[in-house]
């Protein structure tokens, strides 16, 4: 029987950290933070063969840090590998291509 109960009150001990733990997590939540000026900039060169792969694990890094933009440059793409760039820059939210020469002056 003093088994039974030590039992259930370390269950119930357990149960009520939890709660509180719960509660606590959800009250003191403040949120992500937005970092509007940061870039996750992919340079670009050629056929650029795994771009759509390269900006889909910028995607989920955007999603981490809210406020990022994806930045796609061209560094010397060829014609099919830029269209390609340029759909995905326009299909992405918070996503710019540039070229080579606009580098500098990322918006």
């Amino acid at each position: 029987m003093l088994l039974q109960n030590g039992i259930m009150a370390f269950f119930a001990a357990v149960g009520m950290a939890t709660v509180v733990w719960l509660a606590a997590g959800l009250l003191l939540r403040t949120g992500r933070e937005s970092v509007p000026d940061l870039r996750l900039v992919l340079p670009l060169r050629g056929e650029a063969i795994a771009m759509e792969r390269d900006v889909r694990t910028l995607r989920r890094i955007q999603g981490q840090v809210p406020g990022a933009t994806i930045v796609l440059e061209d560094q010397g793409l060829t014609a099919e590998a830029r269209a390609l760039a340029r759909y995905l820059a326009e299909r992405e939210e918070n996503a710019i291509f540039i070229t080579k020469e606009q580098g500098n002056t990322i918006p």
